[in-house]
């Protein structure tokens, strides 16, 4: 057996392989329809099948190309990350998209050693705008934009 010379992109290939596969199961419940017709399965298929070929494309070349091995897992950093993404799914009807998502934001980004507050507001600010832009205006999702007792 071929010795895999770098774990990084052999582990990512194998989630991305195992996610596809998720989603190609998952999805084939639904109709598929037709380019011009999609049905609700369409797009659970089509990405499951592009995520399982991604998946192929970085496990393979792990066997050749050579890469830093796995660093230790951390626990702190995980927990910190989707315990902030738990809370933004707390409070995103009460406080809203746009502040929720700058708490999300800076929060999750306490998760890593180079944490700088400014660039984190900086960024939380940009994405929640974004957020607000694709979310609730341009998708029209019912949520709030700002916390609810604003008006």
């Amino acid at each position: 057996m071929a010795a895999i010379r770098h774990p990084k992109d052999f582990w990512s290939g194998v989630m991305f392989i195992l996610l596809g596969a998720a989603a190609l199961y998952l999805g084939a419940k639904y109709n598929l329809g037709t380019a011009a017709r999609m049905g609700p399965g369409y797009f659970p298929r089509i990405l499951g099948a592009l995520l399982i070929v991604f998946g192929l494309i970085l496990a393979l070349r792990s066997f050749w190309l050579s890469g830093p091995p796995l660093p230790r897992w951390k626990l702190r950093p995980t927990l910190v990350v989707l315990g902030s993404v738990v809370l933004f799914g707390a409070i995103v009807q009460s406080v809203g998209v746009a502040i929720s998502t700058v708490i999300l934001i800076m929060s999750a980004s306490a998760a890593s050693h180079e944490f700088r507050p400014r660039e984190a507001l900086i960024a939380g600010v940009c994405l929640a705008a974004l957020a607000v832009g694709v979310f609730v205006i341009g998708l029209k999702l019912q949520l709030p934009i700002w916390p609810t007792f604003f008006g």
